[in-house]
């Protein structure tokens, strides 16, 4: 490829260096170590060719979906910079601005064909895609493109005259007789404060999510009963949880031996999919917190933090997701706006 671009400093892209597999054939990461490597690759040796080649001046720029399956010797000769995924209005944008245009051009519609509706786009892309980036959405709108292509065709009929044909208009209400029904459905934030009931704030890959914490109390021995598919990072918040709020029983007005006769159980519904982090900590202590001393949770009121022995929150991550998860309207069953 250097020898095509006919240049010693080229701009390499390594595409997808999370996805490398190590077999029989060899080590695709030990390579990259000293083709990475500033200090070793002005004499990189190609096994294949077998002869010292200077790769010092060529500009690597590697791109990668996670970061963990990564080896770390081969993350410490990179610098990493992290960009976030699209947010649903950056997604509503690229989508009226370019991919709209690219496949009505492609399907051969014109504007009196096909008009997509603002609702409707955030509509596909909330309720038909779950991703950080936008490829699937340009797909979703592509089906929708030739659904209506072949409309117009059988409308105007083969070798029959022309005949005037009705516009479609893409909006929420459409789009399942269209594409059928919904595909991704969000956990929705309760209309009412609950007792034992708190809404917390995930961070995924494809962006935010509000996550609902449950708790209930039963007479037993002072048993901790988690559920939900949790990792064993939120199982350790939620011990965490429950020992600050032992050692702090008498601030919250209970009796000091309360765990003695009460079993708690904690649980995070939709317990088919995984749920990991520390984040979740001080959600769990509000919602064990609320199921004892019978103290109601505000519903529009999402938390998100690590919580400690001593009772800190410490700083969060994915801030700008766990944000924009909690300021989504499709969150809410209310009116109110979320806090």
């Amino acid at each position: 490829m250097m020898k095509k671009a006919g240049t010693k400093n080229p701009v390499f892209m390594l595409d997808e260096v999370d996805k490398m597999s190590m077999d029989f054939r060899g080590d695709p990461s030990s390579a990259l170590l000293e083709v990475l490597d500033p200090e070793q690759n002005y004499m990189f040796v190609d096994h294949y060719l077998d002869v010292e080649y200077d790769l010092s001046q060529v500009f690597f720029i590697a791109t990668a979906n996670v970061l963990h399956t990564i080896p770390a010797a081969l993350q410490d000769r990179m610098e990493v910079i992290r960009l976030s995924g699209y947010t649903e209005l950056e997604k509503l944008e690229i989508a009226k601005r370019f991919l709209v245009r690219k496949q009505m051009e492609q399907t051969g519609l014109t504007e009196k064909d096909i008009q997509f509706t603002d609702q409707g786009l955030a509509e596909l892309a909330q309720g038909y895609t779950r991703e950080a980036g936008v490829r699937n959405l340009e797909r979703e709108i592509g089906n929708l493109c030739r659904k209506v292509t072949r409309k117009v065709v059988t409308n105007q009929g083969a070798g029959s005259a022309k005949k005037d044909h009705e516009k479609v208009t893409i909006t929420p209400e459409s789009l399942p007789d269209l594409l059928g029904p919904m595909k991704f459905r969000d956990l929705q934030a309760e209309k009412k404060n609950e007792i034992g009931a708190a809404v917390g704030l995930a961070w995924t890959e494809v962006g935010g999510q509000i996550l609902t914490t449950e708790a209930t109390l039963m007479e037993g021995k002072g048993k901790l009963t988690i559920t939900g598919k949790l990792g064993d990072v939120m199982q350790e918040s939620a011990q965490a949880a429950m020992s600050y709020l032992r050692s702090r029983a008498h601030q919250f007005g209970l009796p000091r031996d309360f765990y003695r006769s009460l079993d708690v159980h904690l649980h995070v519904p939709e317990g088919a999919i995984p749920k990991d982090g520390p984040s979740a900590g001080i959600t769990i202590a509000t919602t064990i917190c609320s199921a004892l001393t019978r103290i109601p949770v505000r519903c529009d009121v999402a938390m998100t933090g690590e919580i400690t022995l001593r009772g800190k929150v410490l700083p969060i991550g994915g801030l700008k997701e766990k944000l924009l998860a909690a300021l989504s309207p499709r969150h809410s069953r209310s009116h109110t706006p979320p806090r």
